[in-house]
């Protein structure tokens, strides 16, 4: 005989879970089972109290505790989801939070239906979203190092000669040469120009890392991250990020659905009937590392359609279809600038809807790769 369906909510903690369980039935009880230590084992003895997997559906909110307990609740076979924390319902003159509660309300709301799931990476691709994060925050760790010894020198007077780019070898050589008559200063600009190599440093460490995991990734991936980088401004660390920050392109049926995920889509307050439609900013609410690189990467459009040496190489090997796809995002991608910057668009605006464009063109080019990879049918009228 099959079980009934049992619909656990899980307030997760860093060292305890509130769980509450949800019998099948919209007006079954919804009770709550206590507390239980945030590890393997306790989970695995609390899953063999409820008897077993079977019949048993798990949520949790996505947070700071990331997927291990996801990852855990699906070996041992039992259905799991990680919620959207920002779109679960919420009563207006609810004023008591407790963990009880919270673990009470998300089992009820699993059970009718009222929760969004989140894409969920395996251990394998998280890992290498931290290495792509790691180098990330790098990069802002050596922007603030760079910043508090530039800002040093410019309250001391000192001014680097002139055409000589910031941070390149020659303004490096000047920084290095100079002394101080004042011991501490002296010191103190050691220590931050030591600070400035360390951070270069690590910084070409992590690319060299983040390379050689590309490499050693499942061939799918690999294939994927190759056919992005045939489009202009997207180079090996563009084409990782968007690809491990997306997790997979095909999950997204059209392309204006992957732009909302990124955040990268028109705010809109259109109320009072036809004829009063209100756009404002981006929204903002989607992955934020996935919007930076794809707006970094939509400055290139700015200059005419043009295929340089890197754009050449990257471009080797890779399906007609591929290059057609490229070739068509250069030419659009860069009109759709030129207009937007002769009606007066500021540039950061005009950027922002060259990112969006872009966006959809990695879809074009990446859905397809993924699907065949996974044995799908592909329509290649599709990109």
């Amino acid at each position: 005989m099959r079980k009934p369906t049992r619909y656990l909510g899980i307030d997760v903690h860093a060292d305890s879970l509130a769980v509450a369980v949800a019998e099948a039935g919209r007006r079954a009880e919804v009770r709550s089972l206590g507390m239980v230590p945030n590890t393997s084992a306790a989970v695995r003895r609390f899953v063999g109290k409820l008897g077993g997997p079977k019949g048993l559906r798990a949520c949790y909110e996505a947070g700071p505790c990331g997927y291990a307990l996801y990852w855990e609740l699906t070996r041992l076979g039992v259905v799991c989801e990680v919620v959207a924390p920002t779109l679960i319902p919420v009563k207006a003159g609810d004023r008591v939070k407790t963990d009880r509660r919270d673990a009470e309300k998300l089992a009820r709301c699993y059970r009718s239906g009222d929760l969004t799931p989140v894409w969920v990476p395996d251990e394998e691709h998280e890992a290498l979203r931290d290495l792509v994060r790691a180098r990330e925050a790098a990069k802002k760790d050596q922007l603030r190092a760079r910043h508090r010894l530039s800002k040093l020198l410019l309250r001391h007077g000192q001014r680097p000669p002139e055409k000589t780019t910031a941070w390149g070898s020659k303004y490096m050589a000047w920084v290095r040469q100079l002394r101080f008559e004042q011991r501490p200063l002296e010191l103190t600009v050691v220590d931050y120009l030591a600070e400035v190599d360390h951070a270069a440093a690590r910084i070409e460490r992590l690319e060299k890392a983040i390379a050689e995991a590309v490499e050693a990734a499942p061939p799918a991936f690999r294939e994927v991250v190759a056919a992005l980088q045939t489009l202009r401004g997207v180079a090996l660390l563009t084409a990782t990020t968007a690809t491990v920050e997306v997790g997979a392109f095909a999950r997204f049926e059209s392309p204006r659905q992957l732009m909302a995920y990124a955040g990268i889509v028109p705010s809109e307050h259109s109320t009072g009937g036809p004829g009063r439609a209100r756009r404002g900013g981006i929204t903002k609410t989607g992955n934020a590392h996935l919007r930076r690189v794809l707006v970094e990467a939509a400055w290139t459009y700015r200059h005419r359609p043009v295929l340089g040496p890197r754009v050449r190489r990257r471009q080797e090997g890779q399906p007609a279809s591929v290059l057609e796809i490229a070739r068509k995002a250069q030419h659009r991608l860069h009109s759709r600038y030129v207009r937007l910057a002769a009606r007066g668009k500021p540039g950061q605006v005009a950027v922002t809807a060259v990112a969006r464009e872009l966006l959809g063109f990695m879809w074009a080019i990446a859905a397809p790769i993924e699907r065949a990879a996974h044995g799908v049918v592909v329509d290649s009228r599709a990109a």
